[in-house]
């Protein structure tokens, strides 16, 4: 067994992420034994001594029988309606299933928002924790009942991937209707799995699709999200749903993703994946260099152009010369400040303005 299957068969701390296709069907709503063969398989996980925390997608496939729709909704309002009727549902199947094994299950309904502003932030943290900490199983979800365009994770996978970030997990298991990442579309034939992925030129070739009738995921969003969970040092395991035992048991299935050998920092990670852009600033050349390659502090002579409105303390996009995002970085003025000091040198600016525009210290390339 590999390194990578080692560590994600041994931590102690672990978030299972579940795919609507595992647990929902478009004409019969929940699947309750195929639940309860998930609960079984963490009930064991969590006998074994790891703590679980639970994403559960399947909030909108649950809600569409009960509400008569035949697909999943497009518009928002109705997409929102049946994660209404689904997110009930949901989080009483999983009640019921644990239920059977004397475990009490906590709903924790997050938006984008509530990851990527720090106050929010450490109050899902502290609640996820408690929720261990009493020994419940906390059952995750994107809250699709108020969650905008503009507030969405876009798909559970990048959910999971910050819930494991955030509660400081040790492995990632993604479980859904694939049995792995291949070199090619399965479905079509010739393809082959690719049991470990140990670097991002390992992917060189491989093509992802999107999602599929009930969910919003697809494999671009698990190699998204396998990508994201490596920043935070966390290992992941990509494996169907029907195989959840042997995912969970000794992760002897599926294509496993190392993590990167240098985690990001708390604060890195969050400029680089969990806070909301606010604005850009476009770069020239040089400035490009310094702040990529040579990871230096953006100085206010190498900005050309100021985007949207910003505040200090605000994260924004670094732009290079073509409109193309380069880094993220936390201001250290408002936009309008920066206005007027792009293409200055800092001898020419006054001394309240000498100070860099985003210091190095607070600066992700990406």
């Amino acid at each position: 067994m590999s390194a990578t299957r080692e560590a994600i068969a041994g931590a102690h701390s672990i978030v299972v992420k579940i795919g609507s296709s595992a647990l929902t069907s478009l004409v019969g709503g929940l699947d309750m034994d195929r639940l309860d063969a998930l609960a079984d398989a963490i009930e064991s996980r969590m006998c074994a001594g790891s703590d679980v925390v639970v994403v559960s997608s399947g909030a909108v496939g649950a809600g569409l029988a009960p509400l008569g729709l035949g697909r999943r909704p497009r518009d928002l309002a109705t997409k929102q309606a049946a994660a209404s009727v689904g997110q009930l549902a949901l989080a009483h199947a999983w009640g019921t299933s644990f239920a059977r094994y004397g475990r009490t299950v906590g709903q924790v309904l997050l938006t984008a928002d509530d990851i990527a502003r720090r106050t929010q932030h450490r109050n899902a943290q502290r609640t996820l924790d408690r929720l261990r900490a009493l020994h419940a199983v906390a059952v995750v979800n994107e809250n699709d009942t108020v969650a905008t365009a503009e507030l969405r994770f876009g798909d559970n996978d990048r959910l999971a991937a910050l819930v494991a970030h955030l509660v400081g997990a040790e492995a990632l298991i993604l479980l859904s209707d694939v049995d792995g990442l291949y070199d090619g579309d399965p479905r079509k034939g010739h393809a082959t799995l690719i049991p470990e992925v140990r670097s991002p030129e390992d992917l060189d070739g491989v093509v992802a699709g999107a999602g599929g009738a009930l969910g919003t995921g697809g494999m671009a969003s698990k190699l998204s999200a396998a990508r994201l969970a490596a920043d935070a040092g966390v290992p992941v395991l990509l494996a169907a749903a029907s195989e959840a035992s042997a995912a969970l048991a000794g992760a002897s299935v599926g294509t496993a993703f190392a993590a990167r050998p240098t985690r990001l920092s708390a604060r890195r990670f969050w400029v680089r994946h969990a806070a909301d852009e606010q604005g850009s600033l476009q770069l020239d050349d040089g400035a490009v260099r310094a702040v990529v390659a040579d990871r230096r502090s953006l100085l206010a002579a190498g900005v050309t152009t100021v985007h949207g409105r910003f505040h200090g303390g605000d994260v924004v996009a670094l732009l290079d010369p073509h409109g193309q995002p380069v880094a993220r970085g936390v201001v250290g003025y408002d936009s309008a400040e920066i206005s007027v000091m792009t293409g200055r040198s800092t001898l020419e600016l006054p001394p309240d303005m000498r100070r860099p525009i985003v210091h190095a210290d607070d600066l992700v390339p990406l």
